[in-house]
């Protein structure tokens, strides 16, 4: 069993891949040297895509990528959210492999112990904690629980996230295969019968 690194900083490297999604990446690392504990907005879709899950059951998803899985890629904390670094095209496919496998729907006995998880692609921007974290004044808790290290981490795809929020969602609900009882039924006690 192996556990997440305990890596709560960028280093330089990490900063720059963090940085090379933004239109301006000089300019972004320029501002880390001047701020250091200023979070920035990135885009997502090209460097990465972000998986946004409510902070206890990513914190699921986490330890069982770690646990039981290859690991996972950059992973922050940002106002009680989750989020997890994943490969660019992860937020288009992902939802769809989600439904596939009646995530939230009629059918599943997970709709109400499963919270929705957010898709940040292409399109879309997330606020990133500062490469050398830090809780942030105005923004409060934002951190990187696993910090870039690299220039060009391994970022896992949609379906390694769906084996891990498939298992956090098993440890998380008890799935019976036997139908809810019926709570009008009569029911005798039938242990005293002569």
């Amino acid at each position: 069993m192996s556990s997440a690194p305990n890596v709560t900083s960028a280093t330089v490297d990490g900063a720059a891949w963090l940085a090379s999604a933004g239109t301006y990446p000089r300019n972004t690392l320029a501002l880390w040297e001047e701020h250091p504990d200023t979070p920035v907005v990135l885009p997502c879709g090209t460097v990465f895509d972000v998986v946004n899950a409510p902070a206890i059951f990513g914190r699921r998803m986490l330890d069982r990528l770690w646990d039981e899985g290859p690991g996972s890629g950059p992973v922050a904390m940002f106002r009680g959210r989750m989020l997890l670094f994943a490969a660019p095209g992860t937020a288009q496919r992902l939802p769809s492999l989600l439904t596939w496998e009646e995530w939230g729907g009629a059918h599943g006995s997970r709709t109400e112990a499963v919270p929705p998880l957010l898709c940040h692609g292409t399109g879309d921007a997330v606020t990133v904690p500062a490469p050398h974290g830090g809780d942030s004044p105005v923004l409060g808790d934002s951190r990187w629980l696993v910090a870039p290290d690299t220039r060009r981490p391994w970022l896992p795809g949609p379906e390694v996230l769906l084996w891990a929020a498939v298992r956090a969602a098993r440890a998380a609900v008890r799935i019976s295969i036997f139908p809810p009882a019926d709570q009008d039924a009569k029911v005798y006690d039938v242990s005293r019968r002569r």
